[in-house]
């Protein structure tokens, strides 16, 4: 037991001393042949958890380390395929999806998984109640009900009932998001902390939430061995994986705000893949024969959005006139070129329903009149929350400048991704710059978020992209419900289609374009392969030749 417990230190102390070489920089010219070293934006990464965590860096972490029944096939986006699950079957009835899981599979715990531990993982999301829990209790769970309706009839099989027929599609693809993860039920139930229960919090433990904000009990190719937040994210091979073992010893992701620092440490190899690019950087890093460069379109589109808390920006004629101050053009040619593509509507391309219409253009005189109409015609003033990174600084400052034009004084107010996220789900901003990636790949994720809102008070629990921005709208809201049940493909897509021009014409969203995902990388980086979205950023699959 004594030499277990010394041969941990030392690897504690291993990992923790070489990710912090690895963070003093250029005084280590060259990353080591078993590591892969990523510069990353990663401030956005608020907790581990993969039943609260809701950001998109930690999506690629998680997709990395855990686990889940059902995964995304990333040779055929419109379909998934087993993860943990070996089969499932849907009843008759369309209401209860089996699941028989594969055979002698291990957590990097070294605890054997067994049906139990999805069914505490469902539980264990429903009852926290985070924000990504509606994506599981949408199918009629709460925390009364889910242990039975989430639950495990012997250890290789996990029966799941759903409330309404929904097309298969949906419920699988909804259980490949993150929040589905599978955590390790022993080893997560060593570390609950007791609570007392109250009208906010009904259970008397918290299900290991405050170890797995930067705990780990997953399953995944890789374990998470250390997170600082604003600093690094250290991963390490999982032993213990019941597939393909990951091609290196351990990724490492370095925090790196600025595009231009990511390459230069990419050039002097200090890191081996560049995350953050900006057009120029990346065009730089392209002619350069010792580097190499990957990109993918992505399920995320970058929007402005418009609380309607604000009695200014509650008026349809300013948010009207706000889309109309958006020089997309010059956008999609300067700080948007290669990374972006305009597109103006909440599905990106690629997704069942998506509508390719982009009316809007910079117009200032046409903003100035529905600024009159609005009551406004000298303007008004209003502030601006920014993550501090690009491009979405560069575009808010775009925004900024071309506000002005019309008499609207947008004063910018920087922050690092805790903080601008954390000010915007208390709906306390005025506007908000950010990006929105896809839950799951199927259309209901992004018309769900931005064209439904069930309960528009400040204590309501569905927190969508509407309810973030107070906009309440319960006819839509139906018809996002009609569309979700909607069996018939073609007929679905056409109904997500009417919804976009709805959302389009009238709502505080100003969308402006899809995210081209894109990385600068080592000319001995072999298998970088950047998926739709960033769960499926798949890393365990990378050599350094």
């Amino acid at each position: 037991m004594m030499q277990r417990l010394a041969a941990h230190s030392r690897s504690l102390l291993a990992g923790a001393a070489l990710s912090a070489v690895l963070l003093a920089g250029p005084a280590f010219a060259v990353t080591p042949a078993d590591t892969l070293v990523e510069g990353f934006a990663i401030d956005d990464i608020i907790t581990m958890d993969p039943g609260e965590a809701f950001e998109l860096s930690t999506a690629e972490v998680t997709g990395n380390t855990y686990d889940l029944l059902v995964r995304l096939d990333l040779d055929d986006t419109s379909k998934v395929k087993g993860d943990l699950a070996e089969s499932w079957t849907v009843s008759d009835d369309g209401l209860t999806y089996t699941f028989k899981l594969k055979t002698g599979m291990k957590f990097a715990s070294g605890n054997p998984i067994t049906a139990e531990d999805v069914a505490y993982s469902f539980e264990r999301a429903v009852k926290l109640d985070k924000s990504p829990a509606f994506i599981l209790s949408q199918f009629g769970l709460n925390g009364d009900n889910v242990a039975e309706k989430a639950k495990a009839t012997d250890e290789t099989t996990f029966v799941f009932t759903v409330d309404k027929p929904y097309a298969p599609s949906f419920v699988l693809n909804c259980l490949s998001a993150t929040v589905a993860s599978v955590v390790d039920k022993k080893l997560v139930l060593e570390h609950v902390k007791p609570m007392t229960p109250s009208a906010d919090y009904k259970y008397d433990n918290d299900f290991g939430n405050e170890w797995l904000k930067t705990g780990y009990a997953g399953s995944g190719p890789y374990k998470l061995r250390e997170w600082r937040a604003n600093e690094v994210v250290v991963m390490e091979r999982n032993e213990n994986y019941h597939g393909d073992k990951a091609k290196l010893a351990r990724v490492i992701y370095r925090h790196m705000k600025e595009s231009s620092g990511q390459r230069l440490a990419l050039e002097a190899g200090d890191i081996d893949v560049a995350r953050n690019l900006e057009p120029n950087d990346y065009d730089a890093v392209s002619k350069n024969t010792e580097l190499a460069t990957t990109s993918a379109p992505k399920g995320t589109v970058y929007y402005i959005s418009l609380n309607q808390k604000n009695p200014n920006l509650a008026k349809p004629e300013v948010r009207q006139a706000l889309k109309y101050l958006v020089d997309y053009d010059a956008l999609g040619s300067t700080i948007l070129k290669g990374i972006g593509e305009i597109h103006q509507t909440f599905l990106p391309k690629g997704v069942l329903g998506e509508l390719d219409e982009n009316p809007f253009k910079l117009d200032v005189a046409k903003a100035k009149e529905l600024l009159e109409k609005a009551g406004l015609k000298d303007g008004f003033s209003v502030t601006m929350d920014v993550r501090n990174n690009q491009p979405v600084t560069g575009m808010a400052e775009s925004f900024q400048q071309t506000a002005g034009q019309a008499g609207v004084k947008v004063e910018i107010i920087p922050g690092d991704g805790k903080q601008t996220l954390t000010k915007y789900r208390a709906r306390n901003h005025d506007i908000y710059i950010g990006q929105w990636g896809q839950d799951y790949f199927d259309p209901n994720s992004n018309a769900q978020t931005f064209a439904s809102n069930p309960d528009n008070s400040d204590a309501g629990k569905v927190a969508t992209l509407a309810w973030r921005n107070a906009w309440d709208i319960p006819e839509l809201s139906k018809e996002t419900e009609a569309a979700l049940v909607e069996k018939d493909s073609a007929k679905r897509a056409a109904l997500y289609q009417e919804l976009q021009k709805k959302v389009l014409d009238t709502s505080p969203f100003i969308i402006i374009h899809q995210q081209l995902e894109v990385a600068g990388l080592r000319g001995n980086v072999k298998g970088l392969k950047l998926g739709p979205s960033f769960d499926t950023n798949f890393v365990w699959g990378i050599t350094k030749e």
